[in-house]
């Protein structure tokens, strides 16, 4: 096989597109057949930075992991990062172009990327078995349709099957899938060859009824349902949609190795980016993660982070009128631990600089860090290498801001002063020699009697949870039929379900 396609879609946004791409580019890999995953368009803030310095979607750079390739800036040529409810800064084979308002956008600009998006997918077929694509938003957004670069835009010019997954948890799967295929044109629904349940819950015998009756409404088949399956703890697109209120993932709760847990709290600062950051600290035995809006729930934190953010302005301003600044002031003058990562870093010191991002010229900083930051046009994109508290360190750098760092005690390419940290690296705490010291020295600062576990890897974790996806796939997809797709493209005679596109 050579060149073998598939298009995931879904009903709506959070459908488990993102998911079922990443369980059958592992369900493959397992076969022996080479594949790479592929989206040609992704709105999100959580990105990645590749090693040729590209920048793309988290999710495409997991769904590289599941395929057990190096992920490149071929797998996500546009990336589109919110800076506002109506305008995104547009990242194009990995490199900021501009920043355009959603009108500007699909209004013109997003029709003249179809080559270069379609160019990258044919380039990836030549390379591999097997390209596994995965769509955004719903196929159906029928406003969208003349302009649309990564549904059935993409499943068109590129002749790409198509599975739609839907979300049976949410309630109401059966209205999606027929009603995202009745709004489709005769032309997009010959390529829709049939459905995918996600999140099912319960005796599959009592669903098997609707099943049949959707086959015999619309004429396409049901690959699989999948069951419900917790503790993934796998990368999302967007940060946006993180709970206030629930933990950072739903990850089981292991025992404290020590005689305390260490609770670390997360100020769920507006534009959110990179937000995995934590994911390393949920993982470990004792470790309790949430994320937080008011100053309240600062209290009896043993660790505080400032996330990353695309507006480091609109953060700070949230962090003062919420009440958390103050908070995070009384943290650092008690020696209580604070950790800034990259926008929240920034925060953290005593001026930015912004004619860029914000626009809003010279802002004071909370002052905790003797550092400037003076945002440029220039966007850093980087994998640095480093060490700190005696470990070795790997992480990504994704920023305009420039910061110069005055004083404190080096901490990567940032300073720690007393309990409180700061760097631009996203990714360091994966790196578990490190993230242990650094626990400890939280530890210690907080006055826990946390001891971080001896053996926690954080990649061993990420590939049990890319298995287990796999393992969905193969156990409650009919395989053999998705392979078919995938080699064959989609079965000849599809009915036409009215009433089509308007």
């Amino acid at each position: 096989m050579r060149g073998g396609g598939l298009l995931v879609a879904g009903t709506t946004s959070d459908a488990g597109k993102s998911v079922v791409t990443a369980g059958i580019c592992r369900w493959l890999v397992r076969q022996g057949i080479r594949v790479a995953p592929f989206k040609g368009q992704n709105m999100s803030l959580n990105s990645f930075v590749t090693r040729e310095g590209a920048e793309i979607g988290r999710a495409q750079a997991m769904q590289a992991q599941a395929a057990r390739v190096e992920p490149t800036a071929l797998m996500n040529p546009v990336l589109l990062k919110p800076g506002s409810d109506r305008s995104s800064q547009v990242v194009l084979m990995g490199k900021p172009v501009g920043e355009l308002s959603a009108r500007g956008y699909h209004g013109g600009r997003q029709k003249e990327l179809f080559e270069p998006v379609l160019a990258c997918l044919e380039e990836l077929r030549g390379m591999y078995d097997a390209v596994i694509c995965e769509g955004a938003g719903s196929p159906a957004e029928i406003n969208l349709r003349r302009t649309d670069i990564v549904n059935m835009g993409i499943a068109r010019a590129a002749k790409l099957p198509v599975v739609v997954v839907g979300d049976i948890d949410r309630g109401g799967v059966f209205a999606q899938f027929f009603g995202t295929t009745a709004l489709l044109s005769p032309e997009d629904q010959s390529l829709v060859a049939g459905y995918l349940v996600n999140k099912f819950r319960g005796d599959v015998t009592l669903l098997e009824p609707g099943l049949d009756m959707l086959h015999g409404l619309t004429g396409r088949r049901t690959f699989g349902v999948l069951p419900y399956a917790h503790g993934l703890g796998i990368d999302e697109e967007d940060g946006l949609r993180v709970s206030l209120r629930g933990t950072v993932r739903e990850s089981v709760v292991a025992p404290p190795v020590g005689a305390d847990v260490l609770r670390v709290a997360v100020c769920a600062v507006p534009l959110m980016s990179n937000f995995t950051d934590v994911d390393a600290l949920a993982a470990e035995p004792g470790v309790v993660v949430r994320f937080v809006d008011r100053p309240e729930e600062l209290v009896d934190a043993d660790l505080v982070v400032v996330p990353g953010t695309r507006g480091t302005v609109k953060a700070l301003a949230w962090l003062r009128e919420r009440g958390l600044a103050g908070e995070l002031a009384r943290r650092a003058a008690e020696g209580r631990p604070v950790l800034g990562i990259c926008g929240g870093f920034q925060a953290l010191g005593e001026r930015i600089e912004d004619d860029v991002e914000s626009k809003a010229g010279v802002v004071d900083g909370l002052g905790l860090l003797p550092v400037r930051v003076r945002f440029g046009v220039e966007k850093t994109l980087a994998r640095p290498v480093g060490e700190a508290l005696g470990e070795r360190v790997e992480g990504y750098e994704i920023h305009h801001g420039v910061a110069e760092v005055l004083g404190g005690d080096p901490f990567l390419d940032g300073c720690r002063v007393g309990s409180v940290w700061g760097t631009h690296w996203h990714g360091s705490l994966e790196s578990d020699g490190f993230r242990r010291a650094f626990l400890r020295e939280v530890a210690a600062a907080a006055g826990r009697r946390f001891v971080p576990a001896p053996d926690t890897s954080f990649h061993t974790l990420r590939e049990e949870q890319l298995d287990r996806l796999g393992d969905l796939i193969e156990e409650h997809a009919d395989t053999d039929a998705l392979l078919r797709l995938i080699e064959e493209g989609a079965p000849a005679g599809l009915p036409f379900v009215p009433p089509g596109a308007p």
